[in-house]
């Protein structure tokens, strides 16, 4: 039931909100209730008064026809109040059904008293319009009901008088005390009431805030990249996140949880840290191998803490983390790797003068040569230091890329004429036109790329075309286009074979190559260029022309005009640039 705080300045049958006093959906369902409940008590007071008539009669005592009738009436509006009314919080005005159920109980009571022929006293039943009031209602609605029914007393005590000339101090002392003793019925359940509806509101909130909590909970874990088991101390899987299942290979959604941790042999050395976590109370971390035989084995760590169970028992359950050691093995390669590259571009520094005096002395040295055996040797000894060169070269061109600071853009890069001119001038240098086929469907639109590193990035990813691709017409094609909410996208896709699911996934890492003669850093670099420049690379397996093929694409950030960057300092468009949607 949802109250609000008594107003002063609200009417008499206002409710104590002027936003609803009864707005949220549970107090719609506790008034409802309530209401209910006094509607029945109405029909099964009328019962008993229609009953009480008939008693009188059937002893032979003299009964009222008026009496009779009035019953009768009372019995039949409560029982159509009961049946087709709905209930409704009082409102800002005096409405027909609080009419029907505050002002008819007044009435009818009232009636009954005066038409009251023997000993039988009917100011009692005043009390369940003044509760229905009081509990239902606002204070001023309960203290008015309470007021009309202190003064019918009254009234009654007077023409009770003024028919039975007497003691009339004893008949309006009683209806004083009746309607002092209601006056205060009405307080304090309406206080009651109120004190209610308060505690049922700040439970409502601890509950919203507890289910809040428990759904963002719920969502952080099944979220987690590590799996987390929540175990009993019968061996019963109460809870498992997605991650977690996917380590224990389950993929059956039926098996998941609860299920008993025991039930696979494979799980067996994770029920066993489980049992020795519950006899020793104690956190427990250790690497397990989960043999199974459809599968290679999975090799986990594993990370054990006690927790008490959410449903007020004293059970402790165990939570256990799951992490694939292959995964953290890979993590840290990528970090050894990335050291590694940070110090071959310091010793890259030092190669790159020993080796141009290597590569001028041979070429001296192949000036006075003429033998054909010699001259071939120095060929080799030039190849090898122009291959050294370009490996330096690109170790060079990461740290550049890593530790140079953001340059400002003079104008925004035409992607389409950028792109035209790049392929132009590598397919003279390599001498494959007919095997590249360019299509620019991204019009004018410009995009917040430098243009020294967008020629880079183009150049290594045609390159890598080239070395995968077939000697066929169009066997590389670069398209250019618009996508979804504006945003440019550049694709360089070739005819050659799928990649391996292990090359696949360490694609845009340092030093990784599927070839013995490659440095494995030219994605890594156009991974490095995309990032700078807010952009972003990937790869996938598409299909040109009905041929399948492997596809590298970059997703631009759109530019802004090209005035508008001229007009910005360095730091006011940089700043521009990293709020971009």
């Amino acid at each position: 039931m949802t109250r609000a705080a008594p107003d002063s300045g609200n009417s008499w049958f206002e409710p104590a909100e002027k936003s609803g006093a009864w707005e949220s959906n549970t107090g719609g369902e506790s008034f409802g209730r309530l209401w209910r409940a006094f509607m029945a008590a109405r029909v099964t007071l009328a019962t008993v008064l229609l009953a009480l008539q008939a008693s009188i009669y059937a002893l032979g005592q003299p009964v009222g026809k008026a009496m009779i009738l009035l019953s009768v009436a009372y019995f039949v509006a409560a029982l159509a109040v009961r049946v087709w009314a709905h209930p409704k919080p009082p409102g800002s005005t005096f409405d027909a059904q609080w009419l029907s159920t505050v002002g008819v109980d007044v009435l009818a009571f009232s009636a009954l008293n005066f038409l009251q022929s023997g000993a039988i006293n009917y100011t009692a039943l005043f009390a369940l319009p003044v509760l229905l009031a009081s509990v239902l209602g606002p204070i001023l609605l309960a203290l008015g009901t309470a007021a009309s029914v202190a003064l019918l007393l009254l009234a009654d005590a007077w023409w009770a008088s003024l028919q039975l000339p007497g003691d009339s101090t004893a008949r309006f002392l009683q209806a004083g005390l009746s309607g002092s003793g209601f006056f205060i019925i009405a307080l304090l359940a309406n206080q009651l009431a109120l004190r209610l509806s308060r505690e049922q509101k700040r439970a409502e909130r601890s509950h919203s805030a507890a289910r809040m909590q428990t759904q963002v909970n719920e969502l952080v874990i099944d979220t987690l990249v590590d799996g987390v088991l929540v175990i009993d101390t019968k061996g019963i899987v109460r809870a498992a996140n997605p991650a977690s299942l996917r380590l224990l290979a389950i993929q059956d959604a039926a098996r998941a949880a609860p299920f008993v941790l025991a039930a696979e042999t494979a799980w067996q050395p994770l029920t066993a840290l489980a049992q020795l976590t519950f006899a020793q109370r104690q956190p427990q971390q250790a690497d397990v191998s989960l043999e199974q035989a459809t599968r290679p084995a999975r090799r986990l760590q594993v990370r054990t803490r006690l927790a008490a169970s959410r449903d007020g028992s004293h059970e402790s359950l165990c939570v256990m983390f799951l992490e694939d050691l292959r995964e953290m093995e890979a993590r840290v390669r990528t970090e050894k790797m990335a050291a590694m590259g940070r110090m071959s571009a310091a010793v890259a520094h030092e190669i790159r003068n020993p080796l141009a005096a290597i590569t001028q002395a041979n070429a001296l040295l192949e000036e006075d040569l003429q033998d054909p055996g010699q001259r071939q040797l120095t060929g080799m000894v030039s190849q090898n230091a122009q291959r050294l060169a370009r490996i330096v070269e690109e170790i060079l061109n990461i740290s550049r890329v890593q530790e140079q600071a953001p340059q400002a853009l003079a104008s925004a890069l035409s992607l389409d004429d950028m792109v035209q001119r790049i392929c132009s001038d590598w397919t003279q240098q390599t001498a494959s036109g007919q095997r590249l086929r360019l299509r620019a469907g991204a019009g004018r639109t410009g995009v917040l790329f430098e243009a020294e590193h967008l020629r880079r990035l183009m150049v290594n990813l045609l390159d890598n075309a080239l070395r995968y691709a077939s000697a066929a017409g169009d066997a590389i094609q670069v398209t250019t286009e618009i996508i979804a909410a504006g945003q440019p996208r550049l694709s360089v896709w070739s005819d050659g074979q799928p990649l391996e699911k292990t090359v696949q996934s360490h694609l845009f890492e340092p030093f990784f190559s599927s070839e013995s003669r490659s440095s494995g850093l030219g994605l890594y670099i156009c991974r490095e260029l995309c990032e700078r420049h807010g952009a972003l690379i990937g790869y996938q397996r598409a299909v040109h022309n009905a041929v399948e093929g492997n596809e590298f694409f970059v997703l631009f950030r759109p530019a802004v005009a090209a005035q508008t960057l001229s007009q910005t300092g360095f730091d006011t468009m940089w700043s521009d640039i990293q709020k971009t949607p």
